[in-house]
């Protein structure tokens, strides 16, 4: 078994090895948001495909590393560290909110610098990004904490019982503040006739989040666009249900791609 090389381990979680799979589904996690839910996606999938789930700086494994400072910098590690592994075999990209940004820019600078591409990109929970819509998302500063809390308790991607702990609870809420001044750094201007992808894009939201503009996604790719709409708030991908949906759709279109 091909061992994870030191870089690799630190920036990428893989909870279920699979050397033969076909090909690799790398998801990008949502802002103040780890491994651990992604990286156990694993079990749900078959052997043709290995999940890898991204470690931000400033969390985990990475605790006393110092956050990232802009997303060109996300980028540049997280393409540096997975060069390799892509150029190897096929992969796909999924993204929840923060995650998706982080992942269309990745895939971006892939196409950009090395000609490569994801033969699927799958969006969650996250507009555009050169629509109106996200533009908001960049003029947030001063978000009080207990703003942040009530915001992760609605979201729910955050136990309860862990923001009780005082430690917790303030690297909780470093980490969304920092990963949000991240995001405020990316941008991305749609140049006249210029389509930077051409995979194919499926966009998943839940049903009860806020409305996003998923339908201008169709302008960065020269691929089909699909929508789908699940139960559920912004976390929807955490109900087991959606979960089961998510891994089985995904599996289908890395499946029909011609690997």
């Amino acid at each position: 078994v091909l061992s994870f090389s030191s870089g690799m381990e630190k920036v990428v979680a893989c909870s279920y090895k699979r050397p033969n799979a076909l090909c690799r589904l790398i998801c990008f996690p949502w802002a103040g948001g780890g491994t651990a839910q992604l990286a156990q996606w694993g079990r749900l999938f078959s052997s043709s495909i290995e999940v890898y789930s991204v470690r931000l700086p400033g969390r985990e494994t990475r605790f006393k590393e110092p956050f990232a400072k802009d997303m060109t910098t996300v980028v540049n590690e997280i393409a540096s560290v997975l060069l390799e592994d892509l150029q190897e075999k096929p992969f796909a990209f999924f993204g929840h909110s923060f995650g998706s940004y982080i992942s269309f820019a990745v895939a971006l600078h892939l196409k950009e610098k090395y000609g490569l591409e994801p033969i699927h990109l799958f969006i969650s929970g996250a507009h555009a990004p050169h629509s109106e819509a996200f533009l908001p998302i960049k003029r947030i500063h001063d978000v009080e904490d207990e703003d942040i809390i009530a915001h992760l308790k609605i979201l729910g991607g955050t136990p309860s019982e862990l923001l009780q702990n005082e430690d917790i609870r303030k690297h909780v809420i470093l980490t969304f503040r920092e990963d949000l001044r991240v995001l405020q750094t990316f941008s991305f201007e749609k140049a006249d006739r210029n389509i930077p992808l051409s995979c194919d894009i499926t966009c998943f939201d839940g049903s009860e989040d806020i409305e996003h503009d998923l339908e201008a996604w169709n302008d960065i790719t020269s691929g089909d666009i699909s929508i789908y709409k699940l139960p559920g708030g912004h976390f929807y991908l955490l109900e087991p249900s959606n979960e089961i949906f998510l891994t089985k759709h995904i599996t289908r279109c890395i499946e029909n791609s011609d690997l």
